[in-house]
């Protein structure tokens, strides 16, 4: 009989163990990919009714890290609706992830950013709200006329 509780032991001590590490993984394997971000800002319309957020972080991973990524996201102020995202892009150098937002009136959007990125994601109109997105790279590089 003794020997039969000395093996159901064991086997409780190996289930656990391996649950724990199972958990231990698992936990190890989410916060490895957890984003830090690198900055963020924020715009709002010139009526206040809307508010576009910028931001750009890393993806984290043990394996290999993803791209570098920036996102904007445009909400209304009043109410709680969640900030949708209009604009997305990866693919460049950390440092250069930045986007300007210029509202050219309280229902235009423009978006800018410098470098050679890949665009994952481009809304054209959210809430009454037109999107333009330049990429000022292309016209900085253009010949001077004179």
């Amino acid at each position: 009989m003794g020997f039969i509780r000395e093996l159901g032991r064991g086997s409780f001590s190996c289930r656990f163990k391996a649950v724990l590490l199972l958990t231990f993984g698992a936990c190890a394997f989410i916060s490895g990919c957890k984003a830090s971000p690198i900055w963020s800002t924020e715009s709002r319309s010139p009526d206040g009714k809307m508010a576009a957020t910028a931001e750009a972080f890393t993806n984290g991973g043990f394996v290999a890290p993803g791209p570098p990524t920036a996102r904007v996201y445009l909400k209304q102020t009043a109410g709680s609706q969640k900030a949708m995202l209009v604009f997305a892009f990866s693919e460049g150098p950390p440092d250069g992830m930045q986007v300007n937002m210029n509202w050219l009136t309280p229902t235009h959007l423009e978006l800018t950013y410098e470098g050679r990125h890949t665009i994952d994601f481009q809304a054209v109109k959210y809430a009454g709200v037109d999107i333009s997105v330049r990429n000022t790279t292309v016209e900085s590089r253009a010949p001077q006329r004179q």
